[in-house]
């Protein structure tokens, strides 16, 4: 129980804070929090069925039509944060980019490390790819640097959406934009599993494509959206953790260019691979090493402490903490 001399009133807003400096998130704000992640969310989604079209999501006339409109909702996004900001009284130190993982502290750190650790979760992935891939060493990168290779990429539609367009407007919205909102009314630990929930649903509205152009039997296509679902939570809850941990967004985003990139592990696929013992042996080691290098790569000491979004913290938690 906090007694009342020990809450100071901000001059500049309705919010509070204790004599030890610690945010007092003011009455109702959760409410409104969810309210406005719920109403991101939907813009997001629904702005992807504003044009009317008997085409599949894959064809570049359909791709084209929701770039446009997925690139309106994101530039639009942080006017819900201000908004979010003004209508609460939270007027938190950071500036309003900053809050939102757009700043230059740690940016270089947070380039690396958080890529870097994704990659090591699919050591098991790369491994078999490249011992399946009929390229060599060398070729591989000449293909990287082969300026025609990335030409080519580039004027993908589907490789656009996949790489560049999603993970970047997806992060924005569904990371940078709903974390601070979600942070002063829980813990930054519960918002890492609250934000993917809102993620995971948004991906629900493939369904109703597959449904649409009868893309399987109603069974599997249930499945298939259960499961994507539940890969988008925990991708969603991973990126998260990133975000909060790095204050950046631009790790998040790498990360999630770089799954998009890799799919889900073929687990199949290596059972029955004739290097079975080597490759699920790194599959193995990828998780293990994961494991350990979680908090150390993504430890808040190398993009400067605290990271934006923990200012909004009303408890302290170990997450924000070196």
């Amino acid at each position: 129980m906090v007694e009342d001399d020990d809450l100071t009133p901000n001059l500049m807003s309705n919010q509070v804070w204790r004599g030890n400096g610690e945010f007092v998130p003011p009455d109702g704000i959760c409410w409104v929090s969810v309210l406005s992640c719920l109403l991101l969310a939907c813009s997001y989604v629904g702005s992807l069925y504003v044009w009317r079209s008997d085409l599949p999501r894959d064809h570049p006339a359909v791709i084209k039509r929701r770039f446009t409109s997925v690139l309106i909702v994101s530039a639009v996004s942080p006017v819900f944060v201000w908004a979010w900001k003004m209508y609460t009284g939270v007027m938190p130190g950071p500036s309003l980019l900053a809050l939102m993982g757009i700043r230059f502290e740690g940016l270089i750190p947070a380039i690396i490390l958080p890529l870097l650790l994704t990659m090591v979760l699919f050591v098991g992935p790369l491994i078999q790819l490249a011992m399946d891939c009929p390229w060599g060493f060398i070729d591989g990168i000449r293909v990287t640097f082969d300026p025609w290779f990335w030409a080519l990429c580039l004027s993908d539609m589907r490789w656009l959406r996949n790489q560049v367009v999603a993970p970047l407007t997806e992060e924005l919205v569904f990371r940078a934009c709903m974390l601070p909102m979600l942070v002063p009314c829980t813990s930054p630990s519960t918002a890492i599993f609250t934000c993917p929930l809102f993620f995971g649903v948004a991906h629900f509205h493939h369904v109703i494509e597959l449904l649409r152009f009868r893309q399987g039997t109603l069974s599997g296509i249930f499945l298939a959206a259960v499961f994507q679902f539940s890969y988008t939570a925990v991708f969603g809850a991973y990126t998260a953790f990133i975000f909060i941990r790095t204050g950046h967004l631009v790790g998040p985003v790498l990360c999630h260019s770089f799954c998009n990139h890799m799919g889900f592990p073929a687990l199949g696929m290596a059972l029955e691979h004739p290097h079975r013992l080597t490759v699920l042996s790194c599959y193995l080691l990828g998780v293990l090493l994961f494991l350990l290098l979680l908090f150390p790569l993504t430890d808040p000491i190398f993009y400067g402490l605290p990271t934006p979004v923990c200012t909004l913290a009303s408890v302290p938690s170990s997450l924000c903490v070196s």
